[in-house]
C-alpha cells in the first residue's frame, strides 16, 4: 500500500508529511483507532491546483502508520458533485469492511451516492457499527492554502468541547430562537422538543461519526415554525460547492419555506441549485424548507470558501435549506445547503446567548 505515495507530487508529499501532527488527534482522540483495526481512508484526486483532499488522505495514511496501525486502506476516486454516484471501488471497500471499523473521509466535494449499498452513508454506518470522521468540501481551497485547514485542527479540544456542551445544553432546553444582525436578519425559529447536536469530535462509539474540524452546535427547526428574513453575507453552499459572498443574499422565509431569494450573482446561483433540486428530487416539497440553525464555535476557523470550515467560525451562524431527517428533523430532500452569516445576536427564550465561555 506504500505505493499510494505516488499519487502525490514531491511537493504535495511534503505537505502531506507536514499535516501529520494535526491529523494524529483525529485518529487517536476522535476515533480512538486501535492497532488491530483496519482503517479505511476514502478520498478523491481533487482538482488542478486544488489537491488538498488527496494530500490529507496520504497524511492520514502516514500518520496511521506512525501510530502503529498496520491495516490501512486508501481509496481515491474521481471528485464527485451532488447527484453523482460513488465509484464502485468505494462501495466495494465499504461492503467488505469488517464490522465496527473506523473510516476517515477527506473529499473535494461529495462522497457520492452509495447506490449499490441501497443505503445512505450514515444509515450504513449505524447498521454496520462503523465510526467515521469526515472532512468534505475541500475542493474549493487552493493546495497552497493547506495551512488554513490545518490550523482549525490545532485547537484545545477539551476547551472547545466544553463550550460546545454548554451551548448545546442551552439550545436543548430552549423553545424559541430569535436571530438578528445589523445587516437586517430578523428570524424566529421554534425548536420546542427538538434535540440540539454538537460537532465535538467524539466519534469512538459504534455507529457514530461526524465532521472535522470540530466546533459547532446545531439544531433542526420545528416544521413550519420559522418566520422572517436572513441576510447571508459570508458564504453559501450550492450544487457545485461553496461560494464566497460578494453581494449579500436575502432570504425571505414564511412558514418554514424560502419564498424569495434576492441579491447578486451568488443569489442567482443559489436559485439555480434550488431549481435543479426541485426538478430532480423525489421529495420536491422539502427543497425550499429551512432545516437547520447552526452556531460556529471553532476559535481557529476562518471563512475560506469551504463550508465544512466556514460553518465552524466563531462569530457566525448559519441556516440550512433542505434536508434534516438524519439529525432529528422531518424534512427529506436531496439538498442540504448551509448559508453562513456574520455577527448574529441570538436569544433563546428571550435571553441573549453568550457564545464565548
Amino acid at each position: 500500500m506504500d505505493n499510494i505515495l505516488t499519487a502525490l507530487t514531491d511537493k504535495e508529499l511534503i505537505l502531506a508529511k507536514k499535516s501529520m501532527p494535526y491529523l494524529s488527534k483525529i485518529i487517536s482522540d476522535c476515533l480512538k483507532v486501535n492497532k488491530d483495526e483496519t482503517l479505511l481512508i476514502i478520498g478523491d484526486i481533487g482538482y488542478a491546483k486544488k489537491r488538498i483532499a488527496p494530500i490529507l488522505c496520504v497524511g492520514y495514511f502516514l500518520t496511521a502508520k506512525k501510530l502503529g496501525i498496520n491495516n490501512v486502506k486508501i481509496i481515491l476516486q474521481d471528485s464527485k458533485e451532488k447527484g453523482d454516484i460513488a465509484d464502485s471501488n468505494v462501495t466495494d471497500a465499504l461492503r467488505t469492511l469488517n464490522k465496527n471499523s473506523p473510516i476517515i473521509i477527506a473529499i473535494s466535494n461529495r462522497l457520492g451516492a452509495l447506490a449499490s449499498l441501497d443505503k445512505s452513508f450514515r444509515t450504513f454506518i449505524k447498521h454496520e457499527g462503523h465510526r467515521f470522521a469526515s472532512m468534505p468540501s475541500l475542493g474549493t481551497i487552493n493546495t497552497e492554502d493547506l495551512d488554513k485547514i490545518l490550523t482549525t485542527l490545532d485547537i484545545d479540544y477539551p476547551s472547545v468541547r466544553k463550550n460546545c456542551q454548554r451551548i448545546k445544553d442551552i439550545i436543548q432546553n430552549g423553545k424559541e430562537l430569535h436571530i438578528t444582525t445589523d445587516l437586517g436578519t430578523d428570524l424566529h425559529i421554534n425548536i420546542r422538543n427538538k434535540k440540539a447536536l454538537s460537532v465535538d469530535g467524539i466519534y469512538d462509539a459504534p455507529g457514530t461519526g461526524g465532521n472535522v474540524p470540530i466546533g459547532e452546535v446545531y439544531t433542526p427547526c420545528r416544521g413550519k415554525f420559522v418566520e422572517g428574513k436572513v441576510v447571508i453575507d459570508l458564504s453559501s453552499r450550492i450544487k457545485e460547492g461553496t461560494q464566497l459572498i460578494k453581494e449579500p443574499i436575502t432570504l425571505e422565509i414564511k412558514k418554514g419555506t424560502v419564498v424569495s431569494i434576492t441579491g447578486g450573482e451568488e443569489a442567482e446561483k443559489l436559485k439555480e441549485t434550488i431549481t435543479w433540486a426541485h426538478e430532480t428530487s423525489e421529495f420536491p416539497w422539502g427543497v425550499r424548507r429551512i432545516g437547520e440553525l447552526g452556531i460556529g464555535l471553532n476559535p481557529n476557523a476562518k471563512i475560506i470558501g469551504s463550508m465544512n470550515i466556514d460553518e465552524k467560525v466563531v462569530g457566525t451562524a448559519h441556516i440550512a435549506i433542505g434536508s434534516n431527517y438524519w439529525f432529528g428533523g422531518t424534512i427529506y430532500a436531496i439538498i442540504h445547503l448551509d448559508q453562513v452569516f456574520s455577527n448574529p445576536r441570538i436569544t433563546v427564550d428571550g435571553q441573549l446567548l453568550n457564545i464565548n465561555q
